[in-house]
């Protein structure tokens, strides 16, 4: 998959995009099953930069996150399900529960994070290596009705 980023390439991708002048966005999350609010919410991440980067939940992180039946889909998988997408220009999965790392090393110019999130909400050790970087904030739209607790619900039923 060549759109997959290795951990230790991060700080070389962005600072190629900073040396070209070009805005490169981070998002991240799990992406267990996707469904329209994500794509939506990724194409409109994508317009904040001239390209976009999705750092993935490893399975460990996603299972620390949201209990022991999650993920449905294995971190490799999510990854290469977002590759496939048109506005997403590079993956990479990262370990911990918070992407503070990843925001460290590739130094985005942008980080778009969904609407259910406030600035005050945000983790405090994400926002303080946002701010050290230098990382403009997008909070943007979130599409009512469609998450994966949503579908894992009606699939229960």
């Amino acid at each position: 998959m060549d759109r997959l980023i290795a951990p230790n390439e991060l700080a070389s991708l962005g600072a190629e995009y900073a040396a070209q002048g070009k805005k490169l966005v981070l998002t991240n999350g799990c992406f267990d099953l996707l469904h329209t609010g994500h794509v939506r919410y990724l194409e409109e991440a994508r317009q904040c930069g001239d390209a976009l980067i999705v750092a993935v939940n490893s399975d460990a992180s996603v299972r620390e996150l949201k209990g022991p039946d999650r993920p449905l889909n294995n971190e490799l998988d999510r990854a290469e399900v977002l590759a496939a997408l048109r506005c997403i220009d590079h993956v990479t999965i990262f370990t911990g529960k918070r992407v503070t790392d990843v925001i460290s090393l590739l130094r985005p110019a942008v980080y778009a994070k969904g609407g259910d999130y406030t600035l005050e909400t945000l983790d405090s050790g994400e926002r303080a290596a946002l701010d050290e970087v230098g990382a403009e904030i997008n909070l943007l739209q979130l599409v009512p009705g469609r998450s994966t607790t949503v579908l894992l619900e009606r699939a229960r039923k």
